[in-house]
């Protein structure tokens, strides 16, 4: 039996109330709304269907302003409607209400799900709306300062910049509708973007458990400066750096990379929906660190879809645009590229994806060394100095110095970041050293009976 899906609903009779049905099939992508069988799809007849027929094509475009095909059906002597609804390129209302369709449900837009949708309905995104009351001499020549040397510096707008005033600026990336800024060129460069629009800050705080908040920051400011501050807030006062030595060398390595939070901070600024009021909230712990974001995939999107190679899609395309001119972006969306590959060489796993019709949630965890991590099973270590995958480690490089970390993973059957801490430990305890480059080098066993 035929099940309802996103672009069909079953009703045994009519009722007025459903031309919200008819509204959310032309604000989406069309669909049919057929009257006359039940919520499993069986046709159970429709005694007025010749009256309907005649009359719903009057009724739906006198209050929605559309035009729908109704046509008459037959099965087993049994007579149902079908209405077929085209998706309308302008925004469609029932008695100024606008109803979309989401999955196999009706819902009426309101806030910023209806600006937003009528934004898109009119070809626009929020970022390019006129503001009123900002001014170009309220812009901050700070923010000015570092665009400048940082296009100039990316290669991706020429040296002349340097010498380019505010204005030239503002029109060179058509950040000005008339006489009026754009919404992008308040958050890029105004004094206090939060004069208006609120919410447009990043809030920090660290937790020793979920609801045991110990310290907090919030970053306010130009979308610039928050970048360059959050990353900088979180790379020295909330992430610890953990030390392990190489020889004499002391070296200082932080759980997750500095490239693939950088990323990921720059992301959340381009692409969150400002018009929810909501701060972009991060929240740090001991092994984890998690990014709240109001912003959403692209309609039609999912995590799996982002994931792989995708065109970029932002959805604050003005923002965007400059965060790739100063560099600190890349086009052609290749920012999951450069988290993917940041996490590989730093050793770290690829962080958590989550995307909810409320916002994005990215979640980076990893392990503290020297911590042994919850779960363990008992028995695993074996004597006082060495675990048990230590020792396999240990014993495949003494047959094999060559074996990739990768190879290691896959014959003792643990991940490949497990692999390279326990390969890092080695190196600390001088049981083990590396011959040559990282690419092309092989492992020497230095304590054979331990082997």
């Amino acid at each position: 039996m035929t099940k309802e899906m996103h672009n069909m609903e079953w009703k045994e009779s009519w009722h007025d109330d459903y031309l919200k049905w008819v509204c959310a099939f032309a604000n989406a992508r069309g669909g049919r709304l057929v009257i006359g069988k039940n919520d499993r799809g069986k046709v159970v007849g429709l005694a007025n269907a010749e009256s309907l027929l005649e009359k719903l094509p009057n009724k739906i475009r006198d209050l929605l302003g559309i035009l729908v095909d109704v046509n008459l059906k037959s099965e087993h002597g049994e007579d149902y409607l079908e209405i077929e609804v085209e998706p309308y390129p302008t925004p469609i209302n029932l008695r100024g209400r606008y109803y979309t369709r989401s999955g196999s449900t009706k819902q009426e837009m309101k806030g910023s799900a209806l600006s937003k949708f009528l934004l898109s309905k009119l070809g626009r995104h929020w970022d390019d709306m006129p503001v009123p009351y900002a001014s170009i001499k309220d812009l901050d020549s700070t923010a000015f300062d570092y665009f400048r040397t940082a296009a100039a510096k990316s290669g991706r707008m020429g040296a002349a910049v340097l010498n380019d005033t505010k204005k030239a600026i503002i029109d060179n990336m058509q950040l000005r509708e008339g006489r009026y800024l754009r919404a992008a060129a308040v958050l890029l460069f105004h004094k206090n973007p939060e004069q208006f629009v609120p919410g447009a800050y990043v809030k920090i705080g660290f937790f020793r458990a979920e609801h045991d908040l110990v310290y907090q920051d919030e970053i306010h400011g130009n979308l610039f400066a928050q970048a360059q501050k959050t990353l900088d807030l979180l790379t020295t006062k909330y992430m610890k750096a953990y030390i392990h030595y190489e020889g004499v060398r002391r070296i200082d390595r932080p759980l997750f990379p500095r490239d693939a939070l950088r990323e990921v901070i720059h992301n959340a600024l381009v692409h969150r929906d400002y018009t929810s009021g909501v701060p972009i909230q991060i929240r740090v712990y001991e092994d984890t660190i998690r990014f709240y974001n109001d912003g959403c995939l692209p309609e039609g999107w999912t995590v799996k879809k982002l994931m792989k190679k995708h065109k970029s899609k932002p959805h604050n395309p003005l923002i965007a645009g400059a965060f790739f001119r100063s560099g600190d972006i890349e086009a052609w969306g290749r920012g999951i590229e450069t988290i993917r590959d940041a996490c590989r060489e730093h050793g770290c796993d690829f962080p958590v994806l989550e995307s909810e019709p409320t916002g994005f949630m990215v979640e980076f965890k990893g392990e503290v060394p020297g911590r042994e991590k919850v779960g363990e099973k008992v028995g695993e270590k074996v004597g006082e100095n060495l675990t048990d995958n230590q020792r396999q480690i240990l014993s495949i490089l003494s047959d094999a110095p060559h074996a990739s970390a990768r190879t290691l993973a896959q014959e003792i059957g643990i991940s490949v970041r497990k692999i390279e801490v326990n390969l890092r430990k080695l190196r600390e305890r001088e049981l083990l050293r590396r011959i040559g480059p990282a690419k092309g080098g092989h492992w020497e066993v230095l304590d054979k009976e331990q082997s």
